[in-house]
């Protein structure tokens, strides 16, 4: 099955985006491909009358992914360089967190939380900052977007790491992989995509998509195709 996403823009500047989705129709065993994101969430699931809050770290390569029965989900995607002090991104790099049940509620650091609801994610973001369990390291803005800066290339590495679980290298590559294959879905030619992306060559590619996205630029092209 595919995943409709919907969302809505974030009013939080700590926030990248809020989307909503629904795996109903889906059945046991049902599965699709995580590709590789350079993002941390957190997703609330619905599903026959539980609920549990994951906090999901970025992942570094595509990989299958189980497919929860009829459940409803909330995602929660913040901006990198957004990160929790007591549970950092490096530690959560290919790996979700499942926070503990209270009840209807769930337990974060020590205090039980109602979880968020679609309408009130900023009040909940709000909450997390006001009590500094969730913060944003300006190094990584000003790396991601080229301002000048007075750090050191070993602390600029080490709290780029600390604040989003990757190098910069690594965003880049998962990054220019998304951006491909968005290319290629709206029809874009395989070599065109390589050329204007700057990739080696068609084989370099291809390699970088597999690993990242879980298909080839000809897959997706296909795919494309087929709707």
């Amino acid at each position: 099955m595919q995943f409709v996403f919907d969302g809505r823009p974030p009013e939080s500047p700590l926030v990248d985006r809020i989307w909503t989705t629904q795996s109903t129709g889906s059945a046991e065993g049902d599965s699709f491909i995580s590709s590789a994101t350079t993002n941390w969430e957190m997703v609330i699931t619905k599903q026959k009358g539980a609920i549990t809050l994951t906090v999901r770290g970025p992942e570094t390569h595509a990989s299958s992914a189980g497919i929860p029965v009829d459940a409803e989900f909330l995602g929660i995607s913040f901006k990198m360089g957004v990160y929790m002090p007591h549970l950092p991104v490096s530690k959560l790099v290919n790996e979700g967190k499942n926070l503990p049940n209270a009840v209807g509620k769930f337990w974060l650091h020590g205090s039980v939380w109602e979880f968020p609801t679609y309408d009130n994610v900023e009040v909940f973001v709000n909450r997390l900052i006001r009590q500094g369990l969730l913060v944003r390291d300006d190094v990584v803005d000003a790396v991601l977007n080229d301002q000048p800066h007075y750090w050191s290339v070993r602390t600029v590495r080490r709290r780029f790491l600390h604040a989003t679980g990757l190098t910069h290298q690594a965003i880049q590559q998962i990054q220019r992989a998304n951006r491909a294959a968005e290319m290629l879905a709206q029809g874009k030619p395989i070599l065109d995509t390589v050329y204007e992306l700057g990739y080696f060559d068609q084989p370099h590619m291809t390699k970088a998509l597999k690993h990242l996205i879980g298909q080839t630029p000809a897959q997706i092209l296909r795919l494309n195709e087929a709707e």
